[in-house]
């Protein structure tokens, strides 16, 4: 049994198409799948790569943390090594 994919970039022909695709002598089952939500995928021209999912999901919180105001700046890195209580 061989299997054909058909992509129909307008939504309101799907139900035609599998119509027309029963009708064709042969044809054993008609399946309509909707596509899977594409991850969101960050390349580093540096190193050739896309990032892991983990390092895309602390990027993405860390643009939200930004965005509402929940970042700190600090002076130097003295100033901010005595925040977190770590003496140098």
């Amino acid at each position: 049994m061989a299997t054909l994919v058909l992509q129909i970039p307008d939504e309101s022909l799907v139900q035609k198409v599998k119509q027309a695709c029963k009708m064709i002598v042969g044809v054993a089952s008609v399946k309509v799948q909707k596509p899977a939500k594409e991850k969101t995928r960050i390349y580093d021209p540096e190193t050739g790569c896309y990032l892991k999912d983990s390092v895309v999901k602390s990027i993405e919180q860390a643009h939200e943390d930004m965005k509402h105001g929940r970042l700190k700046a600090y002076e130097s890195v003295d100033e901010l090594f005595e925040d977190l209580g770590i003496n140098v």
